[in-house]
């Protein structure tokens, strides 16, 4: 299982990264996560999409996952993440085939 968490292209780059930096210390005290791939786009080859960051949170199995999402850490990441990027963000949960 895996939460996914897609940032359009921010009016500041700068200021995004910095704050972006900050928040990943948050994202790796969320218990049972296993890793984080953070993928930051170059450009968009077709489509209607500005996406400039990826980030999936990927756990272990479904209810390690869940147990994450009720978890104050995982509260206290979706309240800033919502602070610095509420009107470019969108996440998801996913899983892999």
């Amino acid at each position: 299982m895996k939460l996914v968490a897609l940032y359009s292209t921010p009016a500041d780059i700068d200021a995004f990264e910095a704050e972006y930096a900050n928040h990943v210390k948050l994202v790796d005290k969320i218990p049972g996560l296993e890793s984080v791939r953070i993928t930051r786009f170059k450009k968009t080859l077709a489509g209607p999409h500005d996406c400039y960051l990826m980030a999936e949170m990927i756990f272990p199995d479904k209810d390690t996952f869940n147990s994450a999402l009720r978890s104050p850490e995982m509260g206290e990441t979706g309240k800033d993440a919502a602070r610095f990027a509420k009107d470019i963000l969108t996440t998801m949960i996913a899983s892999e085939e």
